[in-house]
């Protein structure tokens, strides 16, 4: 049964781009907010209509800088208080995923840390998009609707119609990514095993499979510095590739990231808008993903199933 709350949808600082096209798919305007700052920087977000009753929505991407994570943690707190019915964190890029583990003595598992801090906040329902590792879902004790970058990026692949079509993961930690994107077109994986020295630092590679006269796609979840990928591609043309392209959900793009893909031999990196491009750059095409996340919103609103946006195989 559908639910009668009125549905309210708004935009944190970092992701009004994006807030805005998911509110205009969705068949509605942003909502009134505001977010103040004194002048040490302290933030003091407040929503401009009354939000009693209703069903909230709120949409931020949350990487670093903190100030992002912070502002949403303020927006979820403000919503509560204000007497809000559901409140849904809309986080298109979950920030600090790639901490979600302990690899080393001594270090935090970040991603815990942040699923801890949402539920403090009182959030009832996470909405987000290809997470680093998927698993990170059972960092939370409420529902969480982790949403495919594959309902857009598959029918985009489709329609080059690249002929011997080849998977690619640029470590074997995304190995199940690379076989998941790789069904959609009954097609091999291939993988390329980094060592790293150090952070975005890569010490070697080497390819795992035969990738002699393919089309080669490289896949991801996010790209950094892109180094990595930018490596990847070459070592796999220099195997006898006949093209390779890459295809990452969050173009984090940091550092020489924008150098490193144009001065690539990749012949395109095809991101999504879950973070906003700072810059032009001929070899990125972006596709948004603002309709995915607006159905997404209607089936919650309307109590319906979320898997039917997923593309089947």
């Amino acid at each position: 049964m559908a639910s009668f709350n009125p549905v309210k949808i708004f935009s944190g600082s970092q992701s009004t781009y994006l807030a805005e096209k998911i509110a205009h798919y969705y068949g509605k305007d942003l909502g009134g907010y505001t977010c103040r700052r004194f002048s040490d920087g302290e933030m003091s977000p407040s929503f401009e209509e009354s939000v009693r009753g209703c069903d909230v929505f709120l949409i931020q991407s949350t990487p670093p800088p903190g100030d992002n994570l912070l502002e949403l943690l303020l927006m979820v707190d403000a919503a509560r208080r204000a007497s809000a019915h559901y409140v849904t964190v809309v986080i298109p890029y979950f920030g600090y995923a790639r901490q979600d583990r302990k690899d080393k003595p001594r270090v935090s598992i970040a991603a815990k840390l942040v699923a801890n801090m949402l539920a403090a906040s009182g959030v009832d329902r996470l909405m987000t998009l290809d997470l680093h590792a998927g698993q990170i879902q059972g960092f939370f004790d409420f529902p969480v609707d982790h949403l495919e970058g594959t309902s857009v990026f598959v029918p985009y692949i489709r329609s080059l119609n690249l002929e011997n079509l080849v998977v690619a993961s640029p470590d074997v930690g995304g190995a199940n990514r690379a076989r998941t994107f790789a069904k959609h077109f009954n097609a091999d994986i291939v993988l390329c095993d980094k060592h790293r020295k150090r952070a975005n630092e890569i010490a070697s590679m080497q390819v795992i499979g035969d990738v002699e006269g393919a089309n080669v796609v490289l896949v991801d979840d996010l790209i950094d510095t892109g180094g990595t990928m930018a490596k990847a591609a070459q070592i796999i043309l220099d195997k006898g590739a006949l093209s390779v392209r890459a295809v990452c959900t969050h173009p984090i793009m940091s550092g020489m990231a924008h150098e490193n893909i144009a001065n690539s031999v990749l012949e395109e990196l095809v991101v999504s808008d879950t973070l906003p491009m700072r810059q032009s750059n001929e070899k990125i095409r972006v596709l948004s993903v603002a309709e995915l996340f607006a159905k997404a919103i209607g089936r919650i609103r309307d109590h319906e199933s979320i898997s039917s946006l997923f593309i089947k195989y």
